[in-house]
């Protein structure tokens, strides 16, 4: 296949990809048809089945494609060596947040897929995905745990720790109506992204006496 032809390719799998995500953000797994798929996309079912042969084989590129976008987004702020432990971790919780909004339905189907996809038995597997979110989750578990170490945060368990602080954060995809709020524009974002990242270091912050 020439460059043309894989650069081709690649744009019209995110083409279906950002219409499937916001139908299976919006109606849940089993809900979702190729046909509204297509529909969303302005195009004839037949475009979508070129690349995929099945809504199962969508929605695994959505759920994989959210959660590598999270760890590339987010590994180089958990690695940056010149800056301290505490603010990689707001910067990291801050981004995250943002995430959430600005890549609403991906990220909301990234972070429910377990729940969309259980009881249904023709559902796609999952593992990768759940490999995936482990991998995420050390990155959090990692710059606590120096954070720890450092003085700057409680002596918590790192991996506990992470579970309430990706809760919170991902929550903002359950409540947050891209339709509605994205006309608020980027300082309204950035206002709720500080905020919870103000508020998962506050929640970790060692007190001195």
């Amino acid at each position: 296949m020439t460059t043309d032809a894989r650069a081709n390719l690649d744009v019209g799998r995110r083409e279906i990809l950002d219409a499937a995500a916001v139908e299976f953000a919006r109606s849940g797994y089993a809900a979702t048809t190729i046909d509204a798929i297509a529909e969303r996309m302005g195009a004839t079912k037949g475009r979508v089945y070129h690349y995929y042969r099945a809504k199962s084989e969508i929605f695994a590129d959505i759920v994989s494609a959210g959660m590598q976008e999270l760890i590339d987004q987010i590994a180089p702020i958990a690695a940056s060596a010149d800056v301290s432990s505490l603010d990689r971790l707001w910067r990291m919780a801050h981004h995250h947040a943002a995430l959430m909004m600005t890549r609403n339905s991906f990220q909301r189907v990234a972070i429910q897929s377990v729940e969309m996809v259980r009881q249904h038995a023709a559902a796609p597997s999952l593992a990768d995905t759940i490999a995936l979110r482990d991998t995420y989750e050390q990155l959090f578990a990692d710059v606590i745990s120096q954070g720890v170490a450092d003085g700057y945060l409680r002596d918590v368990d790192p991996r506990q720790a992470t579970k309430p602080v990706l809760g919170a954060l991902n929550w903002i995809t359950v409540w947050y109506d891209p339709e509605r709020d994205s006309a608020d524009g980027t300082a309204a974002i950035n206002g709720v992204a500080d905020a919870y990242a103000d508020f998962v270091v506050n929640g970790l912050r060692r007190i001195h006496s």
